[in-house]
């Protein structure tokens, strides 16, 4: 895990959801930095620095690729 570089940052855990199901299916190993630490405290997220996704550099590409398809369909109503 000490290889892992940070490839997003969220402010709430709930943007985590979908992406973890995504990045779960694909087998990517991964992890959220202070998730759990701002699941108890929200107001605290930009204190800690956000939820953190870190992946390992050979899942960097593919990782951004997931996240720009992901961003690119989602759409505000």
């Amino acid at each position: 895990m000490k290889d892992f570089k940070t490839i997003a940052i969220f402010n709430y855990p709930h943007e985590i959801v979908v992406l973890r199901h995504i990045l779960d299916q694909e087998e990517i190993h991964y992890f959220f930095e202070n998730e759990h630490i701002i699941s108890i405290d929200p107001l605290a997220s930009f204190a800690y620095g956000g939820i953190q996704l870190k992946v390992h550099p050979n899942d960097f590409e593919q990782v951004q690729e997931i996240l720009d398809n992901l961003n690119s369909k989602l759409s505000i109503v």
